[in-house]
C-alpha cells in the first residue's frame, strides 16, 4: 500500500493537471517513445517559446484529472508513453508545432486532443497545426477593419480642418436660408399695386 507522502504527492499531481485542463483552451497528447534528448530539448524549448505547456505525465494521473473535468473521451489513448501539451491562449500553436515534428518522425505520435473543454478527433487538430500563427491572424483581422478605420479617420480630420463640427453647422444653415427665400418669391402669387386696382373700379 503506498505511503501517505505518495498518495499526498500523487492527488497533488493530479490536481495540478485538473486545473490546466480547465484554464486551456487547447491541450494535444502525443506519444513521445524514442525522441532522444537533443530533440527534446528542441521540442520543448520551441514550444515553450509559443507559451505552450509541455510535460510528460503518468497515465493514470492524467485520466483521473480528465474524469474530473469531463474529458473522458480521452481514456481510450492513454496508454504507453504520453506527454501532455497545453496552452492557455492560443488555438494552433500546440498542433501546429507538434504536427511538424511527427511529420519528420515515425515514432512521435499524435493520440488525441481537446479544444475549449470538448474532446476533438485528429482531423480538428491537423486543422488547427494548419491555422496561420496568432500573430498572422492578428494582423488580418486588424487588415480587415484598416479600410473602414482609414476612411472615418479621414472623415473626422476633414471636420476638424473645417474648425469642428459646430462650425460646420452654421455654413449649412446660411445655404438653407439663401435657398428658402428664392422658392417662397417662386411660389407666392403677384398683387397688384393699390392704384391700378382703383383704375380699374372706376373704369367700370
Amino acid at each position: 500500500m503506498p505511503s501517505k507522502s505518495v498518495l499526498e504527492a500523487k492527488q497533488a499531481v493530479v490536481a495540478e493537471l485538473t486545473e490546466r485542463l480547465k484554464s486551456s483552451v487547447v491541450g494535444v497528447v502525443v506519444n513521445y517513445k524514442g525522441i532522444n534528448v537533443e530533440d527534446d530539448t528542441k521540442l520543448r524549448k520551441e514550444l515553450r517559446e509559443n507559451n505552450v505547456k509541455y510535460t510528460v505525465v503518468k497515465n493514470s494521473l492524467l485520466k483521473r484529472a480528465t474524469q474530473e473535468v469531463g474529458l473522458e473521451g480521452l481514456d481510450s489513448v492513454l496508454e504507453g508513453t504520453t506527454a501532455l501539451a497545453t496552452s492557455d491562449d492560443d488555438y494552433t500553436a500546440a498542433a501546429r508545432i507538434l504536427a511538424n515534428y511527427a511529420k519528420t518522425k515515425d515514432f512521435f505520435e499524435i493520440k488525441a486532443g481537446y479544444m475549449d473543454g470538448a474532446v476533438v478527433d485528429l482531423d480538428t487538430i491537423d486543422h488547427l497545426a494548419k491555422l496561420p500563427t496568432r500573430d498572422v491572424l492578428l494582423a488580418n483581422v486588424l487588415g480587415a477593419f484598416q479600410a473602414p478605420i482609414a476612411s472615418f479617420a479621414r472623415a473626422v480630420q476633414a471636420i476638424v480642418d473645417k474648425g469642428g463640427v459646430e462650425a460646420c453647422e452654421p455654413a449649412e444653415k446660411a445655404e438653407e436660408a439663401a435657398e428658402a427665400p428664392a422658392e417662397e418669391t417662386a411660389e407666392a402669387p403677384v398683387e397688384a399695386p393699390a392704384e391700378e386696382a382703383k383704375s380699374e373700379e372706376t373704369a367700370e
